[in-house]
């Protein structure tokens, strides 16, 4: 980029490094993942700097790069790729009660990757129904199906660990 713009892309992206591995790492909950997801769309954004520096808003469109890359990333062949035999046993969930962020945070990752985006996109960054959409590239009415959808497998997945911690206790 000889007409300075690296500059600018340096700027941006030392600037906005921690608000995209926080998104990151709120879709993944593993922080190596999230800072491998957080590479890839650098990287992306600085292949499509020219294109990407004349978006209307900019964070914007490196936050749809970075959800989208992870919502895309179940689909490339190394996904699929498993390093155990067998599955190992899921970590204890501690009994902190169902408000506890590790039993959420454990659910979430149970929830299929397109519901997990527009759940963190809608209840954590608390952006609009057609704002996620947008950064999905989809319909209004595909946004509140999936976010129905995920709380719906939320709801079923923390009332399966009441249930075990009641049955426990019995």
């Amino acid at each position: 980029m000889p007409d300075g713009s690296e500059e600018d892309y340096v700027d941006y992206v030392s600037a906005r490094i921690p608000a995209l591995r926080r998104l990151a790492y709120l879709l993944t909950s593993d922080p190596h993942r999230a800072d491998d997801l957080v590479q890839q769309t650098i990287t992306t954004l600085y292949v499509k700097w020219r294109r990407a520096r004349a978006a209307d808003n900019l964070d914007a469109y490196v936050r749809t790069m970075l959800v989208r890359t992870y919502v895309d990333e179940k689909r490339l062949a190394w996904a699929r790729v498993r390093l155990f035999r067998e599955m190992p046993e899921p970590p204890p969930i501690e009994d902190g009660g169902s408000e506890d962020r590790q039993v959420v945070r454990a659910a979430l990752r149970r929830v299929p990757r397109r519901q997990q985006a527009v759940l963190v996109l809608r209840f954590f960054y608390d952006l609009t129904v057609e704002d996620v959409a947008t950064t999905l590239g989809c319909s209004t009415g595909t946004v509140k199906s999936q976010t129905s959808r995920g709380l719906a497998t939320l709801r079923r997945l923390l009332g399966e660990r009441d249930l075990a911690a009641f049955s426990a206790a019995k």
